[in-house]
């Protein structure tokens, strides 16, 4: 987010990218239940004070894309925390109404970011505002797409609030199994939420119809078995443009391995491989992600990386990595890092 904010990090961040040879940038505009960009869909909501403003005032998503579209490359907003969000956020605790709840009555998880919870997939008013915030963006902002990921989704231990008990109810005739891995019980979530995407996709498209709707999850068995995330099923369906599988895997067998899954071979939409950068200050060996880099390329797949910061700048020796990198990525002329 430093580099975000920063219009001269920024500038030098997005030119040496463009040198490197990337062509999609991902900039997150919606994490822990606000907004990142100059928007007012959630200030009207009364989900957030603040509007995101760069170190020198600037608008910091619109800084990115038009750096980004200078230089050939296309911007994707990514609305990483999808339908996750802190338990001490205004979202969660303005609408307790709105989280779902396990069988045992909790409404928290785990995850990357630490302890969350989930705003019901199902209830209309949390898809409203989903929407609302995805044509926000693409009303505020000259972008190529958006972009979810494997928080667009639901864990599969979840969904049993009242109101979603009262609506399997309803449309079944029976009462929600005890066992969150049912068959049924799991087709029907997970149809449920097929069902919403194909609704965001058709407003997306009104608004407008070139505009990429890419989605980052998991592979497709855990995808859908634990997160309730039918994407094979969404890409067949037409309703999306372009996958990126994550596979942050420590080692190169193990990554390889999901490599031979049927998903990588099917290809109907531009498919690519997300790629662990690092995490904070533990960048990814280069050599592993050399390997994984050229495993990927042989099956014809694209290479995306997450995330930014540890791709070489929040690393003790920013200039080596970057020209480890250089060789990785065969990028043209030589580079200099950002800041040096």
């Amino acid at each position: 987010m430093g580099t975000l904010r920063d219009q001269s990090k920024l500038e030098e961040a997005v030119e040496a990218l463009g040198r490197l040879g990337f062509t999609t940038l991902y900039p997150v505009v919606w994490n822990g239940g606000y907004t990142y960009y100059a928007g007012t869909v959630t200030q009207q909501r009364q989900l957030q004070t603040f509007t995101l403003r760069g170190l020198q005032g600037q608008d910091p998503l619109g800084d990115l894309i038009r750096l980004a579209r200078a230089r050939g490359m296309q911007a994707l907003p990514w609305f990483e925390f999808g339908f996750m969000a802190p338990p001490s956020s205004e979202l969660a605790t303005r609408h307790p109404q709105w989280l779902t709840s396990k069988r045992d009555g909790g409404t928290t998880s785990m995850s990357a970011a630490g302890e969350v919870v989930w705003l019901n997939p199902f209830r209309p008013e949390v898809q409203q505002l989903i929407i609302d915030l995805v044509l926000e963006v693409v009303s505020l902002y000259d972008v190529d797409g958006v972009q979810f990921d494997d928080h667009f989704s639901l864990p599969s231990a979840f969904g049993y609030d009242a109101f979603t008990r009262a609506l399997y109810q309803r449309e079944t005739g029976r009462p929600v199994p005890a066992d969150p891995n049912d068959a049924a019980w799991v087709r029907w979530r997970a149809n449920k939420l097929t069902a919403f995407v194909r609704r965001l996709r058709s407003v997306i498209r009104a608004r407008k119809p070139s505009l990429i709707f890419s989605l980052s999850p998991n592979y497709a068995d855990f995808a859908y078995k634990l997160q309730l995330q039918d994407w094979r099923a969404w890409v067949r369906a037409g309703l999306v443009d372009e996958v990126v599988v994550q596979l942050y895997r420590p080692d190169l067998p193990s990554f390889t391995a999901e490599l031979d899954r049927a998903e990588f071979a099917e290809k109907t939409v531009p498919m690519a491989v997300a790629l662990m950068a690092g995490q904070r200050l533990r960048p990814t060996d280069l050599g592993l992600l050399g390997g994984q880099l050229a495993a990927t390329r042989q099956r014809g797949l694209g290479v995306a990386f997450f995330h930014y910061a540890p791709l070489w700048e929040a690393t003790s020796d920013p200039m080596g990595r970057l020209r480890g990198l250089q060789e990785l990525l065969e990028p043209s002329p030589p580079l200099t890092p950002p800041g040096g």
